[in-house]
């Protein structure tokens, strides 16, 4: 059975399920892809693909090793539009994968939430920031964001729900979304392309 099938059990998302959409893929480099999660947190794609291709020139244009990245000079760093924390939680990024030899392989035999109970201990790395890797960089199926603003105004109008509470508004939500396991992150998906429309 394919995930729309699944999903159209719910009548409402049944009504928003628009066209295929992203393909979820598994990348490489899972380290630095974190890395370029801080790198865009708060800036438009169009700027954070920007900040991210004059990340790689630092390094000639190639994926850097994480070791290269912590001995960039901080400075440096700052050089290419990154503020004093974005530099520091790069850093953190690298430091934290070496130290806990956090490779492609040792993520591809995890759990999800295994993956976010060991990444959220890295300062500047937040429980969205590791949803977002699962889904667009792990290629996870099955992951609800929860804390994701435009998944929050989505599911507010789409199932009427009242966003003044946050605490009972993410508790609704994340009954709503029970149903749609083993494949949330495809409503996501559509409940982001069903919003930017």
């Amino acid at each position: 059975m394919n995930y729309v099938t699944h999903l159209s059990k719910d009548k409402k998302l049944a009504k928003i399920i628009g066209a295929d959409l992203h393909e979820l893929k598994l990348q490489k480099n899972i380290p630095l892809r974190l890395m370029a999660s801080i790198l865009s947190q708060q800036l438009s794609t169009k700027v954070a693909a920007v900040i991210f291709n004059r990340f790689l020139e630092l390094y000639d244009g190639k994926e850097p090793q994480l070791q290269q990245v912590l001995d960039t000079p901080s400075e440096t760093l700052r050089s290419i539009g990154l503020s004093n924390a974005k530099t520091g939680y790069v850093k953190n990024v690298a430091a934290f994968c070496i130290e806990h030899a956090v490779t492609d392989k040792k993520l591809a035999k995890m759990q999800n939430e295994e993956i976010a109970e060991l990444l959220v201990q890295i300062k500047g790395v937040g429980r969205w920031t590791v949803e977002m890797l699962l889904m667009f960089s792990l290629g996870r199926e099955d992951v609800f964001a929860v804390d994701d603003l435009g998944i929050q105004q989505a599911m507010t109008r789409i199932y009427q729900l009242d966003a003044a509470d946050k605490k009972s508004m993410k508790e609704k939500m994340q009954q709503i979304s029970a149903a749609w396991s083993p494949y949330r992150t495809y409503a996501c998906l559509h409940l982001w392309q069903w919003k930017d429309q």
